[in-house]
């Protein structure tokens, strides 16, 4: 297979000269040029067009939104975020992030060099899933930590696996939502879509912990739902969905006849805090067949082995479908491992969730 070729676009020397020289040094990446703004980089560009592009937000002479908007209009292109950890650096990547870019890299304000080191494995799966993503549907749609070395971890490590007997079904439902690469758009897509009736939502987005609750204002603005960043103790009520905080696990919890969530700090789980193992191992034992859980675009295998634990319960469990992911990934494995009933359309996602069936009626219908 070909290199991907890689174009980075920020007004730092130091990042471009450190990001070029770590991605040059890892297989199948290639960079092939570099620029302190999105005028240099649209020249140099035309006469040799990237595959993915680097890009931070606050440049001279144009910055990262316009650039982006321009570039998603005129020749899209798989766009990485670069950007300052920063609460201000956040709200402004959500915007970007809703204009196409399909991830977010945090860089944080001192320590740049060694911090971008350490990130060689996260910043290469970044750029390899862009590189594989549907750009053109992101344009037409209305935890940032070094990827630790060792073992991959199991959701063992946060949450037991439970040997009662599962939970009976009632009338109280539970949506869980896990999603990554392009789960931005396809979250929005799907909350602004939903009445405030619909029964409450916990959501798994991979994302820097910085950027979650600026992710989560953002889509409450949006929606007739409530949409909040989780806190520790929350109720899971109709009307709102919670999106877990970047950085932390967020886990669904039964308190006598109202759901909690939990947040808690652990190891990387599939790779990722928060993790959609987690989440969906703790829907599986909290909620059971009374939980609806939906498995959306994303690089990777975290949330497959979490839904077929869900499905095993008697629980309802979907996958989007290949044609509507931006990354076919999660879902795929999900599919593999025999965790879901079916693969709906983006689309079809809203009515899905507004209905909430049961298993047995979600077979029937189709």
């Amino acid at each position: 297979m070909a290199d991907i070729k890689v174009f980075i676009v920020d007004d730092s020397a130091v990042v471009r000269q450190v990001l070029s020289e770590m991605l040059d040094s890892l297989p199948g990446i290639k960079v092939i040029g570099s620029a302190p703004d999105p005028i240099f980089a649209m020249k140099h560009m035309e006469k040799q067009w990237p595959d993915v592009i680097v890009l931070d937000i606050e440049m001279p002479r144009m910055d990262g939104i316009t650039f982006l908007k321009k570039l998603m209009q005129e020749h899209p292109t798989p766009v990485v975020i670069c950007s300052t950890l920063t609460a201000k650096g956040a709200e402004v990547t959500m915007q970007a992030m809703s204009s196409g870019a399909v991830d977010i890299i945090t860089k944080p304000t001192i320590n740049l060099k060694g911090f971008l080191m350490d990130s060689k494995t996260l910043l290469a799966d970044a750029i390899k899933a862009a590189s594989r993503a549907k750009v053109g549907k992101l344009s037409s749609m209305a935890n940032s930590r070094p990827v630790e070395s060792h073992a991959k971890l199991t959701a063992d490590a946060v949450i037991a696996q439970s040997r009662s007997a599962p939970m009976s079904e009632t009338t109280d439902r539970v949506i869980a939502i896990g999603t990554s690469t392009g789960g931005t758009q396809a979250l929005e897509y799907v909350l602004t879509r939903l009445p405030r009736t619909i029964p409450g939502i916990v959501v798994v987005q991979h994302m820097p912990e910085a950027f979650t609750a600026a992710f989560a204002k953002r889509l409450d603005s949006l929606s007739q739902i409530t949409v909040k960043e989780a806190e520790q103790d929350d109720r899971v009520i109709p009307g709102l969905a919670l999106i877990a905080p970047g950085g932390k696990h967020m886990l669904l919890r039964r308190s006598g006849a109202q759901y909690r969530v939990e947040i808690k700090d652990g190891p990387l789980v599939s790779r990722h805090r928060p993790s959609v193992d987690v989440l969906f191992r703790s829907v599986a034992q909290s909620a059971g067949k009374n939980a609806l859980g939906i498995i959306m675009t994303g690089m990777g295998d975290d949330g497959a082995r979490g839904m077929k634990e869900l499905h095993d319960t008697g629980a309802l469990t979907v996958a989007q479908d290949e044609a509507s992911c931006i990354v076919y990934g999660m879902p795929k494995e999900a599919v593999k491992l025999g965790g879901t009933d079916g693969e709906l359309s983006l689309s079809d996602i809203p009515n899905l969730i507004i209905q909430s069936p049961s298993r047995a009626k979600f077979l029937k219908a189709s």
